[in-house]
Formats: structure tokens, C-alpha cells, sequence
């Protein structure tokens, strides 16, 4: 507008200036008043004109806000997919409050990193360890769990969930030790203090290595304040105040460094919101110091206000090291002193061993397996255990759900993240990766994870933020928590602290969502996500998986019923029961709608695909068994025989809490549903082969398909060789003639009467080498399967199809188990069989633990060796309960 007016005013004053009369003057003026007036009528009508251009745009912007946002007859940004069940939370629970809540409020809760501290809290005073190994002749830094880092072994040789763990790490020829011990004092803060002893010894007996060792521990506030850099030695030469600072949670705190080697020391403080970068900030500072003095030390020097303060530790091996952190420092200064000295040195030894004898004592007590299984083979259940244990994590976080294309949120949220990016910024997760460059000078570090983005508003929703405290399936491979694989986990926790355990469902429920749904796979907060490839961060609302928490469940009713619990226990899980049956039944509910078949009493697992070109058979990974094969072309005319039988044990299991709760309305629903489900004569007219006695899935069908090599024309119109899926048969609607586990769920829910034709061909399947049975486990799949040990696709090498799984034998163990204590003709065999399958899955992982310092998540099935990934100390943990020969009593 500034321009308008300039132009006019130039207009005129020409004009004016090329009539010099001056008998005109007095008319020139009038009209230069008269033109000066319309311009500025013309600058205000122009002004009014693009304001109320503007008023009308924001006005059409509003209302197609208020039709998403406000208006309810309308779909709206949160859809009933990303909305809270409308129930009262199980955390909430006065159980889960107080006492209890603050004893667990501290722990080696940071699953993906080799040793990491947190607290129960969103915004946690995070700890950790790193240190410096040597590959290749070149530094690497070890921090965050990756099998890349080739350590023979490491893991929790103990750990009681609770205040103490024990756990070695063997990096070449550097063996670490890491004690965790958590004190709590009168005086102490929320929560109370804790200890970490770090010992570095050489890992060849006797033999000392003449090399340095460089640690690191840093503590980092992800809330963003400022921490305070101590001021290095005390009064005390052996003591180092490192850090301190103070919180809403614990109050002022402290953190001292405690040795009496010789070491040097070093620093380095940082100012980020991003901790889960941590490997690349102290990479990047190591470097730039070794490119100017030559030296592998941290710089000395700290940003303003750092949230991230890290100490370096070099010395001579053998080393150790006490760090000590206490909280609420409202006391004396000689009571101060006091509590550090009961963290560090004699004082920690003793309380770190009474932990350990403790630590032995209850899982005597617990799993009463010393009089049967050999030292070795207890070694390692003890460090199944601890590590299970050791791998509970906490989370917190927004899920990731995936919006189908047909979507009205997909397609507003694609067109507001188009038009207003930087509203989205925040929501953008930084690249997470290593980069190992020039820490000695003339090396080069290798490359490390690099995390793909996922772009926000294109194709997801968030959930509600929200906290998860569970048990992860494996620390370097999968650390964070998975639906089907935490109902495995609990057979053995609550057996050792029911307390935990139903504080980790309580968390699995509260995850809920308002049609009864919960995502399989969590995914919560940058440091989970940033070990998690882009194209399984979204979670999609139409795939469930299987409702193992009803197994635990029922063994929590089963063993009230048996008087295996206290009062106050029993007083526990009734109220646990009694919230949770509200959520129990909308899960259920969400099973039997989403997931059913054409039929009564038929269900199949949604989401295979059903248009593919490249699968040799379409995966159902929403049934946890991936790869496992069904029907060759998948449809809505599909049953799943493991799915029906998952849904008997939740129908079982709520009628049997219906019962315990003495609700007998809603109990008679679940009670006919269980007994609908368990008919034998309808399962066996559904699902069962009657030639073979075998029970499979049905759906549409054929055999004749494979993948072959095709020359296929690529985007830029060049050819190019691709492995294509190829039918050479029309299917049809038949059993899906493939042996393996899913043939044997009936079997494993104790659906086939003990004097059934049908249990003895059970047994044969179980038995029988050319099928299942091998002398290391039964293999999931059998050799006569036409798609045995054959790969998915071109990059999808065989996973459910032969390799021996140690939750599938564990159920089948416990089947035999049951079996072999009924009365019935086949019940010397059943015991027969499961004496043999105990003692070869016992001798094998013992074998393959020793060999490799590991628990697997697969076994092969030809030689026995550990597959797939190691330190798999989720479900393969079962081992110890089949140690012990715990199984259902139910």
C-alpha cells in the first residue's frame, strides 16, 4: 500500500510541475487536494478490501477446524483408535501407590544400553556407563547394546528386580563388572540412593594386562536443567564429588566417584534435549581433543546450563570404582558422609554380597530345582532369571498408529502437515547413529545404526502419552515391550515377585484404547524408537496378537484356589482382578468382533496380505508366528486353529475370574463362550483332518505355489531380475495340510480328552523325527511341510519354519505334563515323551550357553545352535520353569 501512495504522490508533483502558470495556482491546489483526497480514499478502500479478503480466509479456515475439531457429528482428529478406554486405571490402585510404588522407583530400567539407571518418572535423572574397545586395531565405543560390538557375553548373572543386579560384560580381553545396589535411608529422598561398583579385570586367568581402560559414566536430566559440576576431591582423597543438583522427585542429590587406584580424570558437559544422541556427543567431543593434543580425553570443558555431564575414568587394569548417588541432602554434613561411606567400598561389599546370597537363596526357595539339575545347568538358570529380570524397562511415550488411505484424518492431517511444516517440527525425530570417526588419530571408526524418519502427518496418528513398565524380549535386538511375547515373560516373574508382575499388566492394560485394542508392539519415547527400523514403528488398529496375559492371569486364580498366596496377596490380586475385569472384557470383546470368521465359533488372524506378489505365503504377523504358513491365498473365509484355541483361554480365564469375583452375570456369558469353544465334536468337525488326526487351518488354498527369478521392467523402464511369488494352481477352500505348531494348539489347551484316538496321534506328531521331534526340541515346522525351511521372500530367510522355539515347547512340555498325570491309555507314553523333550531342551541351551555365553532366540534344528538373536532372554527364559517342572495347574 506504501507503494500505491508513493506512486500517486510522484503522479502528481510531474503533472504539477509541467504547468508553471502561476494565475493557476490556486486552481493547481484545489486539484492537488482533491487528487491527494481520492488516493487516499483509494489506499483506504485497497487496505479494506485485502483485510477483508484475509477475514474471509481465516473465517473458511475456522470453520473447517471447527468441523474436525469441535464439532462431534463430525469425524475428529482423535478418533476412538487414539482415545483411553473409558475405565479407571489400574495404576491408579492404591496397591500400585506408596510403599510400593517408591521401592520400585529407581532401576537398571534403560534395557537397550549395557548398564543404564532410570527412575519410573516421564522426565528421569538418567546414569550410564560407557567405555572405550578396541576392534580391528581401531576404538570403538561401547554404550548402547548392539550385536555388532561382538562381546563374547555379557548380562545380568543376577538381578531380583528390585535393588540389586549383578552383571558381567566380556569385551575381548576387558572383563567389566557391574554391581547396582539401592539404599534407602530415613534421610534419603524419594525413591532412595543407589551405588554402582565397576570393576576391570583382565578376562585371561591370572594374566595382567598392561593396558589402560577408559570409562565413562555420565549422568544427563532429560527434564533440560542444569546440573552442577563438582568440584573433584573431597577432604577425603579417595572421594570425588562429581555431580549435584536437585529435583522435584528426590530434591538436592549428589553423585560421588569413590577408588583407591590411580586414574585419570576427565570431563565433558552438554546442553541437549536429545540423550538418546549421547554415543555421538561423546564421540564427537573425544575426537576433535585427539585431533589437537593427540590425546583420547574428554575436553575438560562443559556448555552452558549442561544437562548431560560425563566423566571420563582412565587407569590401568585391574581397576575399580565405587559411584555413589544420595539424594535429599537436608542433613548434617558428617550424616552426609555416613551415607555415602555405606555406598562405597567395604560397606558395599558386604551389602553386595548378602544381595547375592539373598539373590540364591530365594530362587531355591522359588524354583526348588537343586536335587535334580546339575550346578552348570543352575548357573545358567540364574542368569535366565537376572536377566529377564534385568531387562525391565520403563517407557514413556506416544504409540505410532497407522491411518488407512481411505482415512478423513489421514487425508486433513496430510494436507495441514503440507501447508504448515514447522507446526510438525517438534514432532520430527532426530537421526540416530554413531559415528565412529578419528577418536585415535589416523583410525576411523566404523559406521553404527542409522535410523530411518518417520514423516509426521503423512500416515499415523499418536496415541495418548503414556507410560509402559515391562519386561523386553532382548536388550540388543528388541528392547521394548511386545504384546504376546509379555504373557511368557510373567509365567516366570510372577512365580518370583507377583507384585511386579501385576504392576507390568496393569501397565499392558492401561494401554487400552477405547474400542478394547492395544498395540502389539510399544514403541514409546527416542530412545526406544531409535533402535526400531521405520517400517515397524506404526502400529495398525485392524491386528491383534495373541492374549497371552490371560495366561498368567489364570495361574494367578488357579494358585489362590491352591493357597499358594498370603492374605495380603490374595487381598491384592482380588482388587487387581476386580478394575481389571472391565478392561479383560473389552479386550476380549475386541477379539470376538474384529477377529472372527464367517462362522460360529470360527476365528482368523486379520491383516495378511492379500494382494502380494512377492511372499512365498502371506506372513500373519499379527499371530506372532510370522511366517509361519496358512492358507496360500488369504481370505475372509479363513479359521485359524491357534486363534481359536487363544480365544477358549481368554473365555476360560474370564469365566474363571468371574467365578473368583462371584459375578455370576457376566460369568454364565463366559462360561457358555468357554464351553462353546471347548465342544470337541465342533473343533474336530472345523479343524481336524480325520485321516491324519492332525488339526490345521482351513481358507483358501494350494500348494503349487513357489517364487522364481522374473525379469521384471523397473520405474526407468530397465529390467531388472526379481524373486516374484508364482501360482501355478488354482486354490480352493480346503485344509491347509502344513505339520507344526499350530497343529498341536488343541493339544497344548488340553482340548482332547485323555482317552481320545486323536491324543495318540498327538503323541506320534510330537514323536516322530520325520516330523517334529529332533534331540534338541520340537522344530516348529515339519520336514514334510512343502515350504519347509523354504525363505518368504528374497530377503525373508526361514523364522516359524523349522526352527526350534522355547515358548512352543514350553506349552507342549506342560500339555505332555498334564497328560502324563491323567488317567488315560496313552498316559505312560505322554510321560515318556516329556521326560525326553525336557532333558534335551535342558542339555541344549546349558550347551549353547556355554559355548556362547548366551540364551537364544531360536535353536536350529538340525545341530542345536543358537539362532537368530542372542542374549534372547524373554520367552527363552522359560528354560528355568522347565528346570523346575513349573507348569498350569489350571
Amino acid at each position: 500500500m506504501a507503494g500505491v501512495s508513493r506512486r500517486n504522490t510522484r503522479g502528481k508533483t510531474t503533472s504539477a510541475g509541467k504547468s508553471p502558470n502561476l494565475d493557476n495556482t490556486n486552481t493547481r491546489t484545489r486539484k492537488s487536494a482533491a487528487g491527494g483526497r481520492r488516493g487516499f480514499t483509494r489506499i483506504v478502500t485497497s487496505t479494506f478490501a485485502i483485510l477483508l479478503s484475509i477475514g474471509i480466509v481465516l473465517i473458511a479456515i475456522g470453520f473447517c477446524m471447527k468441523n474436525y475439531f469441535i464439532n462431534p457429528a463430525k469425524e475428529t482428529v482423535k478418533p476412538r483408535v487414539v482415545m483411553p478406554l473409558s475405565a479407571p486405571k489400574l495404576m491408579d490402585l492404591p496397591m500400585f501407590q506408596g510403599e510400593h510404588k517408591e521401592s520400585l522407583y529407581w532401576g537398571t530400567y534403560r534395557p537397550h544400553v549395557y548398564f543404564g539407571i532410570r527412575a519410573r518418572t516421564p522426565q528421569s535423572l538418567l546414569a550410564g556407563l560407557m567405555w572405550l574397545g578396541v576392534k580391528d586395531g581401531k576404538y570403538v565405543m561401547r554404550h548402547v547394546c548392539q550385536d555388532s560390538d561382538e562381546l563374547a557375553t555379557y548380562g545380568w548373572t543376577h538381578h531380583n528386580g528390585r535393588d540389586y543386579g549383578r552383571q558381567v560384560l566380556v569385551d575381548q580381553k576387558l572383563a567389566l563388572t557391574t554391581n547396582f545396589l539401592k539404599s534407602r535411608e530415613e534421610e534419603s529422598g524419594y525413591g532412595g540412593d543407589w551405588a554402582v561398583r565397576i570393576e576391570a579385570q583382565s578376562e585371561v586367568l591370572n594374566e595382567e594386562m598392561e593396558e589402560t581402560v577408559h570409562l565413562f559414566f555420565y549422568v544427563a536430566d532429560e527434564e533440560g536443567t542444569a546440573l552442577g559440576l563438582g568440584k573433584g576431591a573431597s577432604d577425603d582423597p579417595d572421594d570425588f564429588l562429581l555431580a549435584f543438583g536437585s529435583r522435584n522427585d528426590v530434591g538436592n542429590w549428589e553423585l560421588h566417584l569413590e577408588s583407591k587406584e590411580n586414574f585419570e580424570f576427565h570431563y565433558a558437559g552438554f546442553k541437549t534435549h536429545n540423550t538418546h544422541n549421547l554415543s555421538e556427543l561423546v564421540q564427537t567431543n573425544l575426537a576433535i581433543k585427539a585431533r589437537t593434543t593427540g590425546r583420547l580425553q574428554l575436553s575438560d570443558t562443559s556448555d552452558h546450563a549442561s544437562n548431560i555431564l560425563v566423566f571420563q575414568v582412565s587407569a590401568m587394569i585391574p581397576f575399580k570404582a565405587d559411584i555413589a548417588f544420595v539424594t535429599k541432602l537436608s542433613g548434617s554434613t558428617s550424616r552426609l558422609k555416613e551415607r555415602i561411606r555405606s555406598l562405597i567400598g567395604d560397606s558395599l561389599s558386604s551389602n553386595l554380597k548378602h544381595k547375592q546370597e539373598q539373590f540364591d537363596n530365594k530362587f531355591q526357595s522359588c524354583f526348588d530345582m537343586f536335587n535334580e539339575i546339575n550346578p552348570e545347568a543352575i548357573t545358567v538358570a540364574k542368569a535366565a532369571l537376572g536377566n529377564l529380570l534385568g531387562g525391565v524397562g520403563y517407557f514413556y511415550g506416544q504409540s505410532k498408529i497407522s491411518l488407512p488411505p481411505s482415512s478423513k484424518v489421514r487425508r486433513f492431517l496430510s494436507s495441514f502437515h503440507a501447508n504448515s511444516p514447522a507446526l510438525f517440527a517438534a514432532s520430527t525425530h532426530p537421526t540416530y547413529y554413531t559415528p565412529l570417526s578419528q577418536l585415535k588419530v589416523g583410525a576411523h571408526y566404523s559406521r553404527g545404526l542409522k535410523q530411518s524418519r518417520v514423516v509426521p502427518g503423512d500416515n499415523y496418528i499418536s496415541y495418548w502419552p503414556a507410560e509402559l513398565y515391562t519386561a523386553v524380549p532382548s536388550r540388543p535386538f528388541f528392547p521394548r515391550g511386545f504384546l504376546w511375547d509379555e504373557g511368557f515373560h510373567q509365567l516366570l516373574i510372577w512365580r518370583w515377585d507377583a507384585n511386579i508382575s501385576l504392576d507390568i499388566i496393569g501397565h499392558w492394560l492401561d494401554l487400552m484404547n477405547a474400542d478394547g485394542w492395544i498395540p502389539r508392539e510399544q514403541i514409546l519415547g527416542a530412545e526406544a524408537l531409535s533402535k526400531v527400523p521405520s517400517e515397524f514403528v506404526l502400529q495398525h488398529p485392524t491386528n491383534g496378537n495373541p492374549p497371552t496375559l490371560f495366561l498368567v492371569l489364570r495361574e494367578f486364580v488357579c494358585s489362590i484356589k491352591k493357597d499358594k498366596f498370603s492374605a495380603s496377596q490374595i487381598n491384592d490380586i482380588s482388587t487387581f482382578l476386580r478394575r481389571a475385569f472391565v478392561r479383560l472384557d473389552a479386550w476380549y470383546k475386541w477379539f470376538n468382533t474384529t477377529q472372527s470368521g464367517k462362522d460360529v465359533g470360527t476365528y482368523f488372524w486379520h491383516g495378511r496380505d492379500n494382494v502380494t506378489t512377492r511372499e512365498l505365503n502371506p506372513k500373519s504377523l499379527s499371530s506372532g508366528l510370522d511366517d509361519y504358513p496358512r492358507a496360500s491365498h488369504p481370505s475372509e473365509d479363513e479359521r485359524h486353529v491357534d486363534l481359536r484355541c487363544w480365544m477358549h483361554l481368554a473365555a476360560d480365564c474370564m469365566n474363571s475370574i468371574s467365578e473368583f469375583l462371584e459375578d455370576s452375570r457376566i460369568g454364565k456369558e463366559y462360561s457358555l463362550t468357554a464351553k462353546l469353544l471347548s465342544d470337541f465334536d465342533l473343533l474336530n468337525q472345523i479343524h481336524l483332518d480325520y485321516t491324519s488326526g492332525v488339526y490345521s487351518d482351513y481358507g483358501n488354498h494350494t500348494e503349487k505355489v513357489r517364487l522364481s527369478w522374473q525379469m521384471v521392467e523397473s520405474a526407468g523402464g530397465y529390467p531388472s531380475r526379481e524373486l516374484l511369488r508364482e501360482v501355478l494352481e488354482k486354490p480352493v477352500l480346503r485344509l491347509v495340510p502344513h505339520i507344526g505348531y499350530v497343529s498341536l494348539f488343541p493339544f497344548m489347551s488340553r482340548l482332547i480328552p485323555a482317552d481320545s484316538w486323536i491324543l495318540e496321534k498327538q503323541l506320534d506328531l510330537i514323536s516322530d523325527s520325520s516330523t517334529l521331534w529332533t534331540k534338541f526340541g520340537l522344530r516348529s515346522l515339519s520336514k514334510t511341510s512343502s515350504v519347509y525351511m523354504q525363505r518368504n521372500t528374497e530377503h525373508d530367510p526361514p523364522y516359524w519354519r523349522g526352527p526350534i522355539w522355547m515358548n512352543m515347547n514350553y506349552m507342549i512340555l506342560s500339555a505332555l505334563n498334564y497328560y502324563s498325570q491323567v488317567d488315560g491309555p496313552y498316559q505312560d507314553r505322554a510321560k515318556i515323551i516329556y521326560t525326553d523333550l525336557r532333558n534335551n531342551l535342558i542339555q541344549n541351551v546349558v550347551k549353547n550357553y556355554k559355548q556362547s555365553g548366551f540364551l537364544w532366540e531360536q535353536y536350529d534344528q538340525k545341530k542345536g545352535k543358537g539362532k537368530g538373536a542372542r542374549l534372547f532372554t524373554g520367552w527363552t527364559s522359560l528354560i528355568v520353569l522347565i528346570m523346575a517342572e513349573s507348569y498350569s495347574e489350571c
